[in-house]
């Protein structure tokens, strides 16, 4: 494999679960350092987060220095973002907000090269963080070595789960439950865990498991993380740096 320095497809595809972690705050050194703990991943979240495009660049790289693979939440519908991330090295792209089969395909095309996608050449960074002489070894491989994660989190998502998860070129059924809760209640409840919320985790992995995707899970915490593990789901994320620093500095004044 030419791209051997991309791990996280290979190791999902082998059929290991990966714990993420998430990241919010424009500081590629705050990537690294959790990185370093033993989180076999870092989202990079474009979309909430305060990242621009310099930062970004440089969290992707950190991350790869310290042993994890970079992943990109790219914002709303941002298809431009989507290409020029991997260019730069990550190994996968969540994109929000997918409802339909339309914003899959549009994904897709961004995502991958011919003959699923319409992905142009370029990812001179990308094939020096993969390890390769040339992108032309990147380019061969780069459709199975980098991921696709399709956010679900709303009623019509999930009203299109088959359409969406059928998609060639969609990797990943990644549940985001803050924003599915809101719709599911038509914005009377932010219930990440609520029953409606539950019955939806159980529709995308039954789509996963009919269509041969990987299901994914915003994770509020390490318990939670855990306990939908076992459900089934196999890429979780777990909190976030900003979560953990507010909760590391809490104990410590607890303690005073």
């Amino acid at each position: 494999m030419a791209n051997a320095a991309f791990s996280l497809a290979r190791r999902l595809r082998a059929g290991e679960t990966v714990y993420s972690a998430w990241c919010s705050l424009p500081e590629p050194l705050v990537c690294e350092a959790i990185a370093r703990e033993g989180f076999g991943a870092v989202v990079i979240d474009m979309q909430h987060g305060m990242w621009d495009e310099p930062s970004a660049l440089q969290a992707v790289s950190y991350v790869h220095l310290a042993g994890a693979a970079p992943i990109v939440r790219v914002p709303l519908w941002h298809n431009s973002l989507v290409s020029r991330m991997l260019d730069w090295g990550a190994e996968g792209i969540i994109a929000p907000m997918i409802n339909g089969e339309a914003e899959a395909r549009a994904f897709v095309q961004a995502a991958k090269y011919p003959p699923v996608g319409e992905r142009s050449v370029g990812a001179h960074r990308a094939a020096m963080v993969a390890g390769v002489s040339d992108q032309k070894l990147y380019i061969a491989e780069a459709n199975t070595t980098t991921l696709t994660f399709a956010m679900i989190e709303t009623q019509a998502a999930l009203d299109s789960l088959d359409r969406i998860a059928a998609m060639p070129g969609i990797d990943v059924l990644f549940v985001g439950p803050g924003d599915l809760s809101l719709s599911l209640s038509n914005g009377a409840t932010l219930d990440p865990h609520s029953a409606a919320v539950e019955g939806g985790l159980e529709k995308v992995l039954a789509a996963c498991a009919r269509h041969g995707k990987i299901p994914g899970l915003f994770c509020r915490d390490a318990e939670r993380a855990t306990e939908k593990a076992r459900s089934g789901f196999r890429f979780l994320t777990v909190g976030s740096d900003l979560t953990f620093l507010r909760a590391g500095t809490a104990a410590q004044l607890k303690a005073l």
